[in-house]
Order: structure tokens, then C-alpha cells, then sequence
């Protein structure tokens, strides 16, 4: 894992900009902690922050091979899990290798493939592929856009970056807010249009797209995208090969040359994880598996039940520690920390985020770090296997918009009255809802109920899940560190797309069939434990610490918040610990607490982004 930048100039000589490309680098230098490098030649520059987990030696990058019919130079971010296969096949052409990195295998894959390569990789990965040949560039993201790729053209010059904060150290790039910014960030947010980012001009290669750069300028292409066919097996046999596909996507990513470990709530999904990832361990004669999990102090007195978190981790984890055997390790966070982290946290992902809900992952990780690498994790299970409560909830289904930000009126309240006159967050949304579900496409066989959950299962894997997948990305990056996610492989969404949802929700349940399968190889108690989702904390002190912090804001009528968000309702919601805000801001944890924290994220967002309002 690690983060890389660069930029294409076919008017002048890049060799000149190598202060540019350095900066751009040092700009991202927290992905890569281990190693970097760079390489400048007539038309590009890359340049490469390394976070070494696979090969130390013979992973370098940026990576050069060359031929008698041109040069190919590649720098990466991500995993091939499919190495193994693809080096077989590239040796059986004539490819010999010098390493056993799989960098080295995706760089020959597309001297071989071109760009066809992108159908031959299982992985998560952004990329870019300098090729003197035809001197054009090739840029890649992975199926679900685990790995981040970001964008901008100046004067004709494409320069693009793992992060977006490198992008402004290269002279010319603006920080510009529209109307458009102003909707996705308070409309949306912290969601994000596929392709998209808050600022003018700036853009992501969307998940499933290559792009193509040359002196005729930008094209991208989708090279994949969910099938809708039917599905021709029963129960028993789809339990087989659900079993087989979630074993291979979870033992494919535990290949690492540096510690590897697992997050461990004592829910199902990384229990799953958990459970093949010792069995792995044990069968290839490893030391038991290191797991890890998070809690906060006093949560344990503070807990209360809802409908969204039911029950707390500890007994859960406890339980599969026992009947596994891991090494089981238990990061508390405090109160402070999270607040504290909350800036941290926002520059991580260049915008404000998820509050606490990102601060205590970066946390998490940050301490994980001190004795780890790589870990693999439960994200997005729920959105596959159709585990949310807005799969169930007729409030939900039918309320014409994304069903975990129903805040709409609440949204539009928020904005400084000025700006309110000027846009209408509601005809954005609505747009961009009825726009994404023009894409999903149904069979005549589909019963009333699979047709309806296609809708909202291509929402959530669009939309609310590469919001986590934004999150687990730069809060563990920003330590240097490497999340894995195997309910991600594309395999196993694309096989789960076709399952008729009275097959998926069996018995009535969230996650229904794939609870059939893990009690198989689970406790019954953590087969049949109800959702639970990521924990935060219930300390009050945390709420009266983000309301202080959130006060101090608004003491002062200048802060640069007040450009933009309605200065009044802000003080009401103060003044309601939250609760002027009826309902969450987004998902299921966003509540009072986490909304103050999100407007206290705003503020020093506008403070050290600084970015210009174009209303």
C-alpha cells in the first residue's frame, strides 16, 4: 500500500518541475512511510510514497522496464491478490521476473494485456502506466474504487495524485467551491458523487474506469459493472459456493511479507474474517492470528440499547477469541483523543467527514500501527449481503431518496440563508438519486420485492459504501497502514447481486443467507447476535467536550463558518445539544454528538483549506 503523483506535460520538458513533483510527493508522504523514489522523463513525472508489505527489496518504485519497442514505467497503489495465477500465465508467454512483487507482475501484465489488463486483475489498486511507445498514459482503479485516484487538467496538463491535498501544491490547481461543491458537501456529504469531489475542476476516476492520457487529450472508460442475469442454483447450492468464494477472497488477502492481523467486534462479518483467517494460520503452521478490536473509556457504564446498536462487542469478541484462540488485543480510546483527532482527521480526507466515527478509526489504526501493517476487515458485508435497516424499513424504501440521509429539509435549513436562496439541495439530490438508479437494470423474472432491494442494493454499494471504503482508506493510509476488505472482492458483490432477495434475507433476517452459511463454522450466538454497527462512544463528556469545542466556534461571528452554514439554526442545535437536528445527519450514527463534531470539521476545513466560494 502506498500513495503516489504525477503529472503529463506534452508542451514542455517535466524535468524542469522536479521541485513540483517533490512536493506533490511530500504532500502525501504519510501513505508511504517506509520508502519513495520518482521518475521524470520529457513529457511526465511520477513519483511514489511507498508502504512496504510485499517484497522489500524488489518492490521499488516507480518501477521501469524496458524493451526494445519502448519504456514502461508504473507506480502503484494496492494488492493483486490474483498474483500467483497472473504471473503463471505472463511466464507461460515468455515474461521471466526478477522479484516476487506483484507491482512487478501488474507492470508486465499490461506490456502483455495493455489495457485489457484491467480484466485480469482481482485486487484493489489505483494506477499509472507511463508507455514510451505510444506516450500516452494509463491510469486504473479497482471494481469498487477501494483505492483512491484523483484528477485535474491545467493549460492541458493532467495532474493527478492518491490524495487531492497533492494536487494543490502544483502551480495553477485552485481551491474552488460552486454551487455544485456547496450541494455535494451539505447535500450529499460526506457521500460523494461517483467522479467527483467538493472542488471545481478536481475529479476522480471513478471505480471501474481506466483513462487514457494523450496529446488528444482525457477519455476514460468503464471496463466493469454489476451483470444482471439469473440465478440458477438452490439453497444448497448457493450456501457451497457462497462458502467457497468468501474462503478464497479472505485467504487471497492474507498474503503479506509484514505483520497481518484482523478487526474483531464479535459481529458476524469479522467473525467470518476471523474465523478463515485463523484457520489459515493454524493449517500453514503460523503463530495463532493477532486480532483487535476498539472501545472507548466508560463505554461500558454508558451504554445504552437502540434499534441501530443493540448490544455492546465485548462479550461477543470474547467469545470467538476463546473458540479460536487468537491473540486477542483491545484498544481504548478516551474522550479527548477523539476530539482532539478530529482535525487529523478531516485532512485525511480533505474534507469533513464522519467526526468522531473517522477520528476514532484513525485512532485505531494509529495503534494497530505500532504493531502491524496489514489487517483485514468486515467492511461492506452489509451492503452485499443487503445488512442494513434501511433493507427493511418501509420509511425508508419509500422515501424516494438516498434512505441514510433522509435529513433533507434539515440539510437545506443549515445553509447560511443567503446561499439558501441560491440552491435547492433537494432538486441536487434528487437528481443524483434518480440518475444513479437509471443505471440498474432488472429481469422480467425479478419478484416485486428483488426488483425493489436491486434498487436500493445499487445505491448502498454506489454510494453509502464507498463512503466507508473513503474512510478505511485514508484514516489507516494516514498512518501508514493497510485495510484489506474481502467482502469487496467483485466476485462475490457480482454473485450476491443475483441472488432473489427472498433468498438473500432468508428467514426474514438482515444478512439471512449469509447467516445460513456461518452456522456452519460460528457459534450460534454470533450467527443469530443482530446487527451491531461500527462502535462509537457513549461518554457524555464527549458531547459536552465537542459542544464546548463547537461553542468556542461560534463565539466568534467571523469564523469562516458563517459564510457558508445558517449562524442561527447552529445555535439552537448548541443550544439542543443536537437535538434542533431531528434526525441523523447520515447512516445510523450521526447524531447530535457527531453533528456538532461535523460542524467544528466544517470550520477547520474552511480554515486550513481556505477555499474561494464561486456562488
Amino acid at each position: 500500500m502506498c500513495g503516489f503523483v504525477g503529472f503529463v506535460d506534452y508542451k514542455h520538458d517535466t524535468k524542469n518541475y522536479k521541485k513540483i513533483l517533490l512536493q506533490m510527493n511530500n504532500a502525501i508522504s504519510k501513505r508511504g512511510p517506509d520508502e519513495d523514489g520518482y521518475y521524470i522523463n520529457n513529457n511526465v513525472a511520477l513519483a511514489h510514497k511507498r508502504l512496504i508489505v510485499i517484497d522489500p527489496e524488489g518492490g521499488k518504485q516507480p518501477m521501469k522496464e524496458t524493451f526494445s519497442f519502448g519504456e514502461f514505467v508504473i507506480s502503484y497503489n494496492g494488492q493483486i491478490y490474483n498474483t500467483k495465477e497472473l504471473k503463471q500465465e505472463l511466464e507461460e508467454n515468455d515474461f521471466t521476473f526478477n522479484t516476487h512483487s506483484d507491482t512487478e507482475v501488474l507492470l508486465k501484465g499490461y506490456i502483455h494485456f495493455g489495457r485489457d489488463v484491467v480484466n485480469h486483475l482481482n485486487g484493489i489498486f489505483a494506477f499509472a502506466i507511463w508507455n514510451t511507445k505510444t506516450n500516452e498514459l494509463f491510469l486504473a482503479r479497482d471494481h469498487f474504487g477501494v483505492k483512491p485516484l484523483f484528477y485535474t487538467i491545467v493549460d492541458g496538463t493532467l495532474i493527478f495524485a492518491s490524495e487531492i491535498k497533492a494536487l494543490f501544491e502544483y502551480p495553477g490547481v485552485e481551491k474552488i467551491i460552486n454551487k455544485q461543491g456547496i450541494s455535494e458537501l451539505f447535500g450529499i456529504g460526506p457521500a460523494h458523487t461517483p467522479g467527483t469531489t467538493v472542488f471545481k475542476n478536481i475529479f476522480e476516476l471513478k471505480p471501474a474506469h481506466f483513462a487514457v492520457f494523450n496529446k488528444d487529450g482525457l477519455k476514460t472508460k468503464r471496463y466493469w459493472k454489476l451483470e444482471t442475469k439469473p440465478h440458477t442454483e438452490n439453497l444448497n447450492q448457493t450456501s457451497e459456493h457462497l462458502e467457497y468464494l468468501l474462503k478464497d477472497a479472505i485467504t487471497r488477502q492474507l498474503v503479506s511479507d509484514m505483520p497481518l492481523c484482523t478487526f474483531l467486534s464479535g459481529g458476524l462479518d469479522s467473525s467470518i474474517i476471523t474465523k478463515f483467517a485463523a484457520d489459515y494460520c493454524k493449517d500453514n503452521g503460523l503463530p495463532p492470528l493477532d486480532t483487535y478490536s476498539i472501545d472507548y473509556v466508560d463505554n461500558d457504564k454508558n451504554f445504552v440499547k437502540s434499534d441501530f446498536q443493540p448490544n455492546s462487542d465485548n462479550y461477543y469478541i470474547e467469545l470467538m477469541n476463546k473458540n479460536l484462540h487468537t491473540n486477542h488485543h483491545k484498544i481504548v480510546i478516551d474522550t479527548p483523543e477523539l476530539a482532539k483527532y478530529l482535525e487529523e482527521a478531516m485532512i485525511a480526507r480533505d474534507m469533513p467527514g464522519m467526526a468522531d466515527i473517522d477520528s476514532s478509526l484513525l485512532l485505531f489504526c494509529k495503534y494497530v500501527k505500532k504493531e502491524m501493517t496489514v489487517s483485514l476487515t468486515g467492511e461492506c458485508a452489509d451492503e452485499i449481503f443487503g445488512g442494513y435497516p434501511w433493507f427493511f424499513r418501509e420509511d425508508a424504501l419509500k422515501s424516494e431518496t438516498f434512505p441514510w440521509s433522509i435529513a433533507i429539509s434539515e440539510r437545506q435549513t443549515l445553509l447560511n440563508p443567503n446561499i439558501s436562496e441560491k440552491i435547492d439541495l433537494k432538486k441536487y439530490i434528487d437528481f443524483r438519486y434518480n440518475e444513479s438508479l437509471s443505471e440498474v437494470s432488472f429481469l422480467d423474472t425479478d419478484s416485486p420485492e428483488t426488483a425493489e432491494k436491486r434498487k436500493i442494493s445499487h445505491l448502498t454499494m454506489n454510494w453509502f459504501m464507498q463512503t466507508l471504503l473513503d474512510r478505511s482508506d485514508r484514516m489507516a493510509m494516514y498512518n501508514g497502514f493497510e485495510l484489506r476488505v474481502p467482502f469487496c472482492d467483485y466476485r462475490l458483490a457480482q454473485y450476491l447481486w443475483n441472488i432473489p432477495w427472498e433468498m438473500k434475507a432468508l428467514n426474514g433476517r438482515e444478512k439471512g443467507l449469509l447467516r445460513y452459511v456461518a452456522r456452519k463454522f460460528l457459534p450460534e450466538e454470533i450467527v443469530d447476535r443482530k446487527k451491531s454497527p461500527y462502535p462509537k462512544t457513549h461518554n457524555p463528556t464527549y458531547l459536552a467536550k465537542v459542544k464546548e469545542m463547537l461553542t468556542k466556534v461560534m463565539s466568534d461571528e467571523n469564523a469562516p463558518i458563517n459564510t457558508l452554514l445558517n449562524r442561527k439554526y447552529i445555535l439552537e442545535i448548541l443550544s439542543t445539544d443536537g437535538k434542533a437536528f431531528t434526525r441523523p445527519w447520515f447512516g445510523q450514527l450521526m447524531t447530535g454528538p457527531q453533528l456538532m463534531a461535523y460542524l467544528v470539521q466544517v470550520n477547520m476545513w474552511l480554515e486550513k483549506y481556505q477555499p474561494k466560494i464561486e456562488i
